[in-house]
C-alpha cells in the first residue's frame, strides 16, 4: 500500500494512493485497524505534503563503498550515524532554500528512507522487520563546505527544507534490491541499487534502536550511493526509487 500525507481546505489527513485517487483514512496511517474515512480525492484536489512527520530523522553516512571512495574516506565497522531535525523536513514540490549567507556548496543526495511503525528499542537484526512500517525517498541534502570545515555534521546536514522526504510511504516492497536513481535538471547523476548498501536496513534498524528508542514515524535515511555533485538555485533534482515511488525538489536561493 501507498500512503500519503495531503492537505485539503486547510485539513491535513492520510490517506491511501490508488492511482490518482487518495482514500482518505481516521487517523494515523500506523494505527490498526486501517479506518476508511469513505471520502475519495483525487491527486489534483489536495497538496501532497511529507508522508510522515518524524521527531528525528536519522541519517547514515558511508553506507556504499562508491561513496565511501568517492569521499576518499574509509569503510566504518559500524553504522556512522548523526541527525537532521524535524524542521529540516519538506515534501515533495516544495523549495529546498540554498543558505548563500554559510554555504558556497550545497550537494544532493539520494536515499532509501525506513519508515518506522512502532515504538523500537533493543531489537535484534531478525526482530526488525516487524518494526518498520514502510519504504519512502529522502534527498540528504548536505552543505558540503560546513560538512569538511565543522568536521561535526549538524549545521551542515540541518537547515530548514534540507530534508526532503516523499512522495509516499510504500509497506509492501523488498528494500534489499531496489534501483535508485537521482536526475539533476533530467540529466542522471546517481544510479545504483539498495543491495551495494554496507549495512542493510535491518542491520541499522537493530543498530540504532539499541543507542535510541525510534517511534512510529521515524525516519532513517539509510545512506547515498556514489554519485553526489552540487545543486545550485535554479535547479530540479528528483530521485526516482523502484517500486517506491518519485521526490521532486527545485532549489531556491535564500
Amino acid at each position: 500500500m501507498k500512503f500519503v500525507r495531503f492537505e485539503r481546505d486547510d485539513k491535513i489527513s492520510y490517506g491511501v494512493l490508488n492511482g490518482k485517487d487518495i482514500a482518505e483514512i481516521s487517523g494515523l496511517p500506523f494505527e490498526k485497524p486501517l479506518i476508511y474515512t469513505k471520502k475519495i480525492y483525487s491527486l489534483e484536489e489536495v497538496k501532497i505534503l511529507s508522508p510522515v512527520t518524524p521527531s528525528k530523522i536519522i541519517g547514515i553516512g558511508l553506507n556504499y563503498a562508491g561513496h565511501i571512495r568517492e569521499m576518499k574516506d574509509k569503510k566504518p565497522a559500524a553504522p556512522k550515524i548523526f541527525m537532521k531535525p524535524s524542521t529540516s523536513v519538506i515534501g515533495t514540490g516544495e523549495a529546498i532554500i540554498y543558505p548563500v549567507h554559510m554555504s558556497k556548496r550545497v550537494d544532493y543526495e539520494g536515499e532509501l528512507g525506513i519508515v518506522i511503525g512502532k515504538i523500537t528499542k533493543n531489537v535484534d537484526v531478525e526482530e526488525a522487520k516487524d518494526c518498520i512500517f514502510g519504504y519512502t525517498i529522502v534527498n540528504d541534502v548536505t552543505a558540503r563546505d560546513l560538512q569538511r570545515s565543522d568536521g561535526v555534521w549538524t549545521r551542515a546536514k540541518g537547515f530548514d527544507t534540507f530534508c526532503p522526504i516523499g512522495d509516499v510511504v510504500e509497506t509492501d516492497v523488498d528494500p534489499l534490491n531496489l534501483h535508485i536513481v537521482t536526475y539533476v535538471n533530467g540529466k542522471i547523476k546517481q544510479d545504483s541499487f539498495t543491495s551495494h548498501m554496507i549495512f542493510n536496513v535491518y542491520e541499522l534498524v537493530s543498530y540504532i534502536s539499541k543507542i535510541m528508542t525510534l517511534l512510529p514515524g521515524d525516519v532513517i535515511a539509510s545512506g547515498t550511493p556514489e554519485g553526489v555533485g552540487p545543486l545550485n538555485a535554479g535547479d530540479e533534482v528528483e530521485i526516482s526509487i523502484e517500486g517506491v515511488g518519485t521526490l521532486k525538489n527545485k532549489v531556491e536561493s535564500a
